[in-house]
């Protein structure tokens, strides 16, 4: 008798892969009616209260000010104009955080391993002093005890008479371009167009001959002399308001409020303390053989530190530093505890008391916290790959 080439299909029923499949579908239908009850739950229940919904709001005059603007702001601007503002106040205290957090974790994590007594010692005090106390407190400590403690404008500490520190903040000259500054603009971004060009052309020529360039060196010449020449042969044209005290403040200048140096200082210094011990572990990864064997050619410990461990640790490094400047990025929002206009305190605080529209706003805030660190992280995830080791 012949056999069949093929089992007999038994129950659909019995297939784990329609099985699996009709569980999946199930839950998404689960899912989608909650998703759709409580949407249907909640406009009930803004209709029922007489709450309108929708972002026509975003047009409206917003009626206050705001104590730090990047663009042009003002009490007759619209909720949407509000929400821009508070949004590049949080990408400014964001940036500067993770380019100060990224420095001082990286000086700290190294001189954690120096051989240096007092430097290692010192180094491990800062990471578990730090990194143990809430951000919240260091946030209250540095606006409330050290900045709150300055003196008035009347007695400001100055450096050269042109910068002033007193508990208004710190007073700064405030460059105003001329005609012709907008060459100075385009000359550093020929001058940092070239430096990448380098960079790539030092690479193939090393791996051709094994003949370094000093790329550093180069490019620090070439991004500092060019927009340097440039705005020289413009005839500077660049004027400086110098701050003048009259009365009891200052006039001219530029003032960096106090609420954006305490979060500042605070975000930096707490999130130093973990990305210091990222870059410990990171650095501890790589095999001692590595480094011995840079050693037995001779290599300086500066250049075995940049050229053979810090390249290799990075692939350990990169992944957690994601995580810390993701963090950094949502800590941000204790801006609030202090009154520093980001995008909780200005589009979250004042203009959801005001409009009523929680919903939309709360959407929106959540929403570009979302995109913003989903950028972060791709951006990351982007150089993490760069970095990984090519299999051939």
């Amino acid at each position: 008798m012949l056999r069949s080439s093929s089992r007999e299909r038994g129950p659909l029923w019995r297939d784990p892969a329609f099985r699996a499949l009709l569980v999946q579908g199930i839950l998404l239908l689960a899912l989608g009616a909650f998703i759709a009850m409580v949407v249907s739950n909640t406009m009930a229940n803004l209709e029922a209260r007489g709450i309108t919904t929708g972002f026509g709001f975003l047009q409206d005059r917003a009626g206050f000010s705001i104590p730090q603007t990047l663009i042009e702001y003002s009490g007759d601007s619209t909720y949407a104009r509000t929400f821009v503002v508070g949004l590049l106040n949080t990408l400014l205290v964001s940036a500067m955080g993770i380019v100060a957090a990224t420095l001082i974790g990286f000086a700290v994590g190294i001189a954690r391993l120096s051989p240096n007594w007092l430097l290692a010692r010192l180094a491990t005090a800062y990471v578990e002093i730090f990194r143990n106390i809430p951000l919240l407190v260091q946030i209250l400590f540095w606006y409330f005890a050290v900045l709150q403690a300055l003196p008035s404008p009347r007695d400001s500490h100055s450096l050269l008479e042109v910068v002033f520190l007193n508990v208004r903040g710190v007073v700064l000259p405030d460059p105003q371009p001329l005609a012709g500054f907008a060459a100075t603009p385009w000359a550093l971004l020929v001058a940092v167009i070239a430096t990448w060009w380098m960079v790539r052309f030092a690479r193939r020529r090393q791996a051709k001959t094994g003949r370094p360039l000093p790329v550093f060196k180069l490019g620090t010449l070439l991004l500092i002399g060019l927009p340097l020449a440039t705005f020289l042969v413009t005839g500077m044209p660049l004027e400086w308001s110098i701050p003048e005290l009259k009365g009891f403040n200052f006039q001219g200048g530029v003032t960096v409020l106090p609420e954006l140096m305490a979060l500042w200082l605070a975000l930096s210094i707490y999130t130093a303390s973990f990305i210091a011990e990222i870059v410990r572990s990171g650095i501890q990864s790589v095999p001692q053989g590595q480094v011995e064997a840079a050693k037995a050619l001779s290599l300086p410990g500066g250049i075995i530190l940049r050229k053979v461990v810090i390249p290799q640790a990075m692939r350990v490094i990169v992944p957690q530093l994601t995580s810390q400047h993701l963090n950094l990025i949502k800590n941000s929002s204790l801006a609030t505890a202090i009154g520093y206009p980001d995008l909780v305190a200005v589009f979250s605080g004042t203009a959801l008391n005001v409009t009523g529209q929680a919903i939309e706003i709360v959407v929106m805030t959540m929403a570009v916290y979302l995109l913003i660190n989903l950028v972060v992280s791709a951006l990351m995830n982007l150089y993490n790959a760069r970095t990984l080791l090519k299999e051939r």
